[in-house]
């Protein structure tokens, strides 16, 4: 992908075009992650936010209207944009804005995604866009949104939906359309028990991203409409979709490399599991997500901090880091570090081995703990002489353990009695 500079081509539609980043996601299916913050704040690749992609994304593509719209426990959310994103110029009217749910039209917070837009339509409508592009704030992915945009007008659509084919067994976890040959939408089942496989390959379901593109009077027109009905669960999947199937023109646009034509990285990091697959996919030779394009970059705001730093070259106390990736600030002193990913000021003493794990910021790993298929929260202390991720029947008596056994550790599951047989 090639990016466009920070002032980027005026000429474009995505000049016209306002994009609402929905970012208040309580993230349950994360479980002590989201303890205390939304989703999209979630650390991720050892020095981001899951947030920067979807930005990243709108500033690469020369989208300079941006609202962020918050709700659950955003502050740190808040200060990651207020301390990082200021690159664009307001006397342009350019600009990345948080929009808290304000009760604006009604006497509630928002109650799902259609009515999070719906009750800022009048901010909206200030900017007078000729296109609105709404995305979601807690996936993991590198796209051009102007292809999108392109491919929106030249249809003539009245919405159009981002795509990609997912594997059949993974499909009720998203919406699953079903399209035509000319590429518009016939069917969409939001999270289906039996999703319908694609006609060319049985074994995947044509999925949708949460990327979609409106003109904005088609969106005030659907949104008002939909804020009327008291059946409503005022979400774009659940409700708007399947009503306008039928009712209106609906583009399907399909994700995939500009270069290659093949189906593009997208990782919706809502679980335990996707979440860690994500960052175990940042690990190979080549990954499917290159973090290093500088064509491409992800923005985001960094602490400074000093480079990391490995310490002793003894026979048994040797501080090294193999197949790993290893942010700025970090210490690994005299520990061995295998197929791993330790975000910012991560500390690991001497004679721990951290295997196929991820470790969030701030986390100090005690002397001779082994450590195994873990996700290991910010802030975390972990005592010396610790073993997780070898036993997975006393891991699920402290810790969450995920269905795909990777165990999750926070500094409230550390705070618990510690059953005799887990400490080394």
């Amino acid at each position: 992908m090639r990016s466009s500079t920070i002032h980027g081509d005026r000429s474009h539609p995505a000049r016209e075009t306002l994009a609402l980043i929905l970012a208040g996601g309580s993230g349950t299916r994360l479980h002590d992650l989201t303890r205390w913050h939304a989703k999209p704040a979630v650390p991720f690749g050892g020095s981001y936010k899951t947030l920067d992609f979807p930005l990243s994304n709108c500033i690469n593509s020369d989208l300079r209207k941006i609202f962020i719209l918050t709700q659950y426990k955003s502050h740190s959310l808040n200060s990651h944009i207020h301390k990082g994103w200021h690159l664009l110029h307001p006397e342009l009217n350019e600009f990345i804005e948080l929009l808290p749910a304000q009760q604006r039209t009604r006497d509630c917070w928002y109650l799902g995604t259609a009515d999070a837009v719906h009750q800022n339509l009048d901010i909206i409508r200030e900017q007078r866009p000729a296109h609105v592009l709404v995305l979601a704030g807690d996936h993991v992915y590198k796209m051009d949104y102007r292809r999108m945009l392109d491919r929106h007008i030249e249809s003539g659509a009245d919405m159009t939906i981002g795509c990609l084919a997912v594997p059949l067994r993974e499909a009720p976890g998203f919406g699953v359309m079903t399209v035509d040959g000319a590429g518009w939408v016939q069917g969409f089942s939001e999270k289906p028990s039996h999703p319908t496989p694609c006609p060319e390959d049985a074994t995947q379901a044509l999925a949708s991203m949460g990327i979609y593109v409106f003109a904005r009077e088609f969106l005030e027109q659907i949104l008002d409409r939909d804020a009327r009905n008291p059946n409503s669960c005022h979400d774009f999947g659940r409700d708007i979709l399947p009503h306008l199937i039928g009712n209106a023109r609906i583009a399907a646009h399909y994700f995939r490399d500009p270069a290659t034509g093949v189906p593009g990285y997208w990782r919706d990091v809502g679980t335990v599991d996707s979440y860690y697959q994500a960052h175990m996919d940042l690990l190979a030779v080549t990954p499917p997500l290159d973090l290093y394009d500088r064509d491409w970059p992800i923005w985001t705001y960094q602490e400074q901090l000093p480079p990391c730093k490995f310490v002793f070259d003894d026979d048994d106390r040797r501080g090294q880091a193999t197949d790993s990736m290893v942010a700025a600030g970090c210490i690994v002193s005299g520990a061995t570090v295998r197929h791993s990913l330790l975000a910012t000021n991560v500390r690991v003493n001497s004679y721990s081995v951290i295997e196929d794990s991820v470790i969030l910021p701030n986390v100090d790993i005690g002397r001779s703990c082994h450590l195994r298929k873990v996700v290991v929260d910010a802030n975390c202390a972990i005592p010396p002489g610790t073993v997780i991720g070898l036993d997975p029947v006393a891991d699920a008596r402290r810790f969450h353990v995920s269905p795909q056994g990777v165990t999750l550790v926070s500094a409230e599951m550390l705070a618990r009695r510690v059953p005799e047989s887990h400490v080394a």
